[in-house]
């Protein structure tokens, strides 16, 4: 009765996992395919698929032999192979409907390992947080530089090396816009030519045309109406608060713990930090 017990539950799970890998391939294959071919249905084909699939693996899985299956078939020959030695090996064959607790265990672990999620690339992640937005506009200073102010680019200029990556994969979906104020010509050469010795201009995505200057921090929000991005990031909270209600999501960047003045402003430390890269 119990070895009847065994199997029935052994059944059940394995009709678990046909069900499950059959949807996790009928999910593989629709995104392989997100346009169906010849007006079919793509799902009911990679349903089909996947429950094929799935069958002629736990076939493999079920005929395979398990270690005890085999030693106990080993000592089974050797004792037939001797006439004159009685054996009660009938006794303790192992019924091929039973299961033993550790190769169920070991089939789970198979299977569950199989069936771990992708984890999302930094291209995924950016795509989905800026809610495929395709224009964005962007702050330099306390965002991409390291400076914070006007008067420190009179000195010099630093991109953010922990920004580069996340900057890259905005401009591979996104049309991108860089944009700051600056208090002379100089302190453009030097944010350009930063921007160009970390690469940026280098991957195609942005141009130096697409990088703007202003005097003043009216002109910057000026330029963000004109653009009519659907993402708009800076760090001054007086521009964000202006925009609120002419841009469909902002991202306020700030190392203090700001309150959220709007249903579209999002707050984050940093711009790789809102993205998850770190």
């Amino acid at each position: 009765m119990a070895t009847g017990g065994n199997g029935d539950s052994s059944k059940q799970e394995l009709i678990h996992l046909i069900k499950r890998f059959g949807a996790y391939v009928t999910f593989k294959i629709s995104n392989f395919f997100p346009v169906s071919l010849h007006n079919l249905d793509i799902r009911s084909f990679g349903a089909v698929a996947g429950l094929a699939v799935a069958i002629v693996f736990t076939w493999r899985l079920l005929r395979a032999p398990s270690g005890s299956q085999r030693r106990q078939q080993k000592r089974q020959g050797a004792s037939s192979s001797n006439p004159g030695v009685t054996t009660h090996s009938n006794l303790s064959v192992v019924p091929s409907d039973a299961c033993s607790p550790s190769d169920d265990s070991r089939t789970q672990n198979v299977v569950d390992e199989f069936f771990q999620p992708d984890k999302p690339t930094l291209g995924q992640i950016v795509r989905q947080k800026l809610s495929e937005g395709r224009k964005v506009t962007c702050r330099l200073l306390g965002v991409i530089l390291e400076e914070s102010i006007p008067e420190e680019l009179q000195k010099q200029a630093t991109v953010r090396s922990s920004v580069l990556e996340v900057l890259l994969e905005i401009t591979k979906f996104c049309d991108l816009y860089l944009m700051e104020r600056v208090l002379d010509d100089e302190s453009e050469k030097r944010v350009l030519v930063a921007l160009e010795e970390a690469g940026v201009f280098t991957s195609g995505g942005l141009v130096k045309d697409k990088v703007l200057f202003c005097s003043t921090e009216n002109g910057r929000s000026s330029f963000v109406r004109q653009l009519e991005p659907d993402w708009h990031i800076d760090s001054n909270p007086e521009i964000v608060s202006q925009l609120a209600r002419f841009i469909k999501y902002q991202l306020h960047v700030s190392p203090y713990k700001a309150e959220r003045t709007a249903a579209n402003v999002f707050s984050a430390p940093s711009l790789e930090q809102f993205f998850g890269s770190i």
